[in-house]
């Protein structure tokens, strides 16, 4: 192999080898044509705006913030974290926090589990991947449980599972709706089979407070996928999603890579799931809080009839 020299001399770099002449490469000039730049496209910084990954346009962070983080051009749903869903989804002071306190412990000793955990309430100034309460909507009381993606994508863990268990146990006893909003990436492997348990836990509350008549509705959010799409992500009464949420179990990669065929392009979208007949609804974020309040008040008046029939009879 021949032998590579490179020589500065001032600001051009000379590169040889034994068996060519010298070449002479100019250095990159970061300035130019910088001016010309400048006139034709005003600065912004960047924290004004916001690039849409779909329609590619700029969207200034007000306008994107006052429209719910739904993009004005191409209706592209962003994701937002857990706390700005419950303040544009329940009424202005009626949420109260339940088990804030409950945090994750590193049960089984998998390694560098208590250095991530540490990064996740860092990164989104929370204890834990869901967020439970009551509030109203509307008016209308219910229990409500909001997974937040910027907790290690939502991932269910053991005291996951417990907070939406407690959640719907509290929502039995009390005689309350349940709303619960889901993003998550599956069970948190860092716990092992303790969190595989907890869809078996959660969808046995889900089945008392079914039980006792009481309604359940499930928004699905970007993504929900895994042992929560497999567990009480789907269990709702009335099944509602965001647009173009992706929902399913296995990723799409996955699945083409085990069947060995091209999925349809829309495969395993909010739309897809619809067409399908696996959610109800497919209702935009602008239009969430009436809906869900909507919802809440037929099941209220149908059960405050019924009671009336009963004791006529």
């Amino acid at each position: 192999m021949d032998e590579r020299y490179e020589i500065q001399i001032g600001k051009v770099c000379v590169l040889s080898t034994k068996d060519m002449l010298f070449n002479f490469l100019k250095p990159k000039n970061e300035l130019e044509n910088q001016g010309e730049f400048a006139e034709n496209h005003p600065y912004i910084p960047e924290e004004l705006w916001v690039k849409c990954p779909v329609c590619k346009n700029a969207i200034l962070s007000s306008d994107l913030v006052e429209n719910h983080k739904v993009c004005p051009k191409c209706n592209y749903h962003f994701r937002i974290a857990a706390r700005q869903r419950i303040e544009m989804t329940v009424d202005e002071g009626t949420f109260n926090e339940m088990d804030a306190e409950m945090t994750s412990v590193n049960i089984i000793d998998f390694p560098d589990y208590p250095r991530k955990l540490r990064s996740a309430k860092l990164n989104s100034g929370e204890n834990e991947s869901v967020i439970t309460g009551t509030a109203e909507i509307n008016g209308e009381k219910c229990v409500i449980a909001v997974m937040n993606s910027q907790f290690m994508m939502g991932s269910m863990g053991t005291v996951t599972g417990e907070k939406i268990t407690r959640a719907f146990e509290y929502a039995t006893v009390h005689s309350l709706p349940v709303v619960v909003f889901t993003v998550s990436g599956g069970a948190r492997m860092q716990e092992g089979i303790l969190s595989l348990m907890q869809m078996a836990k959660t969808s046995g509350a889900v089945k008392r407070h079914s039980d006792a008549g009481l309604l359940y509705i499930t928004v699905l959010t970007d993504p929900t996928t895994g042992g929560v799409t497999a567990s009480f992500a789907m269990e709702g009464d009335i099944i509602l999603a965001e647009p173009h949420a992706l929902i399913g179990f296995a990723g799409p990669r996955v699945i083409e890579q085990t069947i060995r065929q091209k999925l349809p392009k829309d495969f395993q979208s909010a739309e897809f799931l619809l067409d399908k007949g696996f959610i109800d609804a497919v209702v935009p974020r602008n239009d969430m809080k009436s809906t869900l309040a909507k919802l809440i008040r037929l099941h209220t008046e149908s059960k405050e009839e019924e009671a009336e029939t009963d004791e006529c009879v």
